[in-house]
């Protein structure tokens, strides 16, 4: 292993390096203060758009089997014994109460699987087998060289290393120096489902450069780019149920089979990807994949998360934003939309604001 870097090479037309040895942002380090008041300065009618959805969608385990909906229970009592530390009168509590409080508390604990519903995937939510020692053999790596295993641990039963109970711990690329950085600055929006409806179609870079010129569409260095689909939007109409034979045969994504659009994404210097679907780029599967040789089965992923250090927001909710800036002839707004600061974890959900 090197011992004045991570790596002795880095993947072609990747960032590696480019925001220093050590960073841990990716293209986030583009979201400065000039960014930020460019996205101020699209600020004039004080009107606000939550773009999350209720973090209990979209229901079940249809999705994906390992992803469960968040699970809220009251938290133990005063003495650390069983979960009942709710709807409690304090007038009745025996050592911490008297008769004359009026007090009633409620506290409460919850089970929360990071990228269930609207969420950010994190650097290391995705890595890859590459050499980056250059010595011939492949290891598993993350966005600028972080180690899995060393820098990303788990399982283990102490993966942080400080006696906690921690079972998987990144040591580095950890979604909390996003939140510490800042997510805030000019998004900017295309709106795929006025263009196509609920189409099953994926979308190459002519296409979404046509749409872009059709309703003036600028994305500029630093900008979040986030593409409204109409899936979100679909998965609140089926109330908890998903259909996945109508979720995945309905609304547009990525075709990540264009290469151009692949250069698009990494010359464009977008700060972040976002859309409302579930994984910005079309879920093929395998029969889909026609590449020969090695690579990647998630290329927007790969190429965003693993080389060029860029964030990618799934299961955002636009339906609002969309047709209010369709209203008023605009695409572009504050966002702010930091992730939970949580040290050591791969993603986060969030409650992104759109500001207009």
């Amino acid at each position: 292993m090197p011992t004045d870097k991570r790596w002795k090479q880095r993947p072609e037309g990747s960032t590696w390096g480019d925001f220093g040895d050590d960073d841990e942002l990716g293209r986030i380090n583009l979201l400065t203060p000039e960014k930020v008041l460019q996205g101020v300065r699209e600020v004039d009618a004080g009107i606000t758009f939550s773009l999350s959805l209720p973090l209990d969608y979209p229901g079940g385990i249809a999705l994906n089997q390992r992803r469960h909906p968040p699970i809220l229970a009251p938290t133990e009592d005063m003495n650390g014994e069983s979960a009942t530390f709710f709807n409690v009168h304090m007038s009745e509590m025996e050592d911490w109460g008297d008769p004359r409080y009026v007090d009633v508390w409620a506290d409460d604990v919850v089970t929360l699987w990071l990228q269930y519903s609207t969420q950010w995937d994190g650097l290391a939510h995705v890595g890859a087998e590459f050499d980056a020692d250059a010595d011939g053999v492949e290891e598993g790596v993350y966005y600028n060289g972080y180690r899995a295993g060393v820098d990303i641990a788990g399982p283990a039963e102490d993966a942080r290393g400080d006696g906690y109970r921690h079972r998987s711990f990144l040591h580095h690329l950890g979604v909390e120096h996003m939140a510490f950085h800042g997510v805030q600055g000019r998004g900017v929006l295309v709106d795929l489902e006025h263009h196509f409806g609920r189409e099953w179609k994926g979308v190459d870079l002519k296409t979404l450069q046509q749409v872009m010129a059709a309703d003036n569409v600028v994305v500029e260095p630093g900008d979040m780019l986030l593409l409204h689909t109409g899936f979100a939007t679909q998965l609140l109409e089926m109330n908890r149920e998903p259909n996945l034979r109508k979720l995945f045969t309905s609304c547009a994504w990525l075709d990540a089979r264009d290469e151009s659009l692949l250069e698009w994404i990494a010359h464009s210097q977008i700060s972040a990807l976002v859309a409302d679907n579930y994984a910005v780029e079309g879920m093929l599967g395998k029969d889909a994949d026609k590449v020969e040789g090695r690579h990647s089965f998630l290329p927007i992923h790969h190429l965003c998360l693993f080389r060029l250090g860029v964030p990618l927001g799934e299961l955002w909710y636009l339906h609002e934003l969309a047709a209010w800036l369709r209203d008023h002839n605009r695409s572009r707004f504050l966002l702010t939309a930091p992730p939970l600061r949580l040290p050591g974890a791969v993603a986060s959900p969030l409650t992104p604001i759109a500001t207009v």
